[in-house]
């Protein structure tokens, strides 16, 4: 009989409600020294409880350290298809700017992006998905990020923009364009069996914020309709557009928020 159903539901429940901790063992865990915790077990990572911790398989997740590795479950292959939201950000004009200076200063440049962007995230409590080239992904799902997933994915999207100094009147430090979508997609680790895994989401949604990113300015953020609409945020009245993505048949609606100067546009 295949296991594979009974894997696919234990993901899904994962995904979706996060590890189930019983109150018993969150209270025990709560007596433990020392902050800072697992938010959803409260397993300490640092001091003696931190030690104890470690024995038992619950050091600080490589993709958000607010969360313990045994919380997260993502030592084995398999996955299941769940409704998350997704941050892309690309720097624009990386080629130009690589051009004008040294390797290891361009190398410099990319890793403050690479901390600004990973230290949004992880305090949104998205899944740090890859930080790769010009650009910095993630995952927004529910049983990490909670119910409010797509409204934690455009507030985090808004503060990257300001971190990169696009409210600054002088410019940004670095010129940085977000994607945020939300929508089905399958999450999990793919791979293994004896060669690399990785921990990801894959699906046409995937593709499509990837898509958004791309076509995203120097200080703006392209949000798709189905996240603005999920996030239930007051953004006034942002610019509405409907865009011809490369690989889609129809066009997607989407509603941009920039953020240039010492102004930011409908919010």
């Amino acid at each position: 009989m295949s296991t594979e159903p009974t894997v696919e539901k234990e993901w899904y429940k994962m995904l979706t409600e996060g590890e189930p901790i019983a109150r018993r063992i969150y209270h025990i865990h709560g007596l433990l020294p020392s902050d800072p915790r697992c938010k959803l077990c409260a397993s300490p990572f640092r001091g003696w409880g931190g030690f104890i911790m470690h024995l038992l398989g619950r050091d600080q997740s490589k993709y958000n350290p607010r969360f313990c590795q045994a919380c997260e479950k993502f030592d084995h292959p398999g996955g299941a298809e769940v409704v998350i939201t997704m941050l892309f950000a690309d720097v624009r004009g990386s080629t130009k700017l690589a051009e004008q200076m040294s390797a290891v200063e361009f190398s410099r440049l990319i890793n403050r992006f690479y901390t600004v962007a990973t230290h949004v995230l992880v305090h949104t409590d998205a899944l740090v998905d890859r930080l790769m080239g010009d650009e910095a992904i993630g995952l927004y799902i529910p049983g990490f990020a909670g119910p409010e997933h797509p409204r934690r994915a455009i507030e985090a999207a808004q503060d990257l923009l300001k971190l990169t100094g696009h409210r600054d009147p002088a410019g940004p430090w670095l010129p940085v364009g977000v994607g945020v979508h939300t929508g089905p997609a399958f999450v999990g680790v793919v791979g293994g069996e004896g060669g690399p895994a990785d921990f990801t989401a894959l699906g046409d949604h995937v593709n499509i914020t990837a898509r958004l990113a791309s076509e995203a300015g120097p200080g703006e953020i392209l949000i798709s309709d189905a996240a603005y609409a999920a996030a239930n945020l007051n953004l006034g009245d942002p610019e509405q557009l409907q865009l011809e993505l490369k690989g889609k048949s129809e066009p997607v609606g989407v509603r941009v928020i920039r953020i240039t100067g010492d102004y930011v546009s409908q919010i």
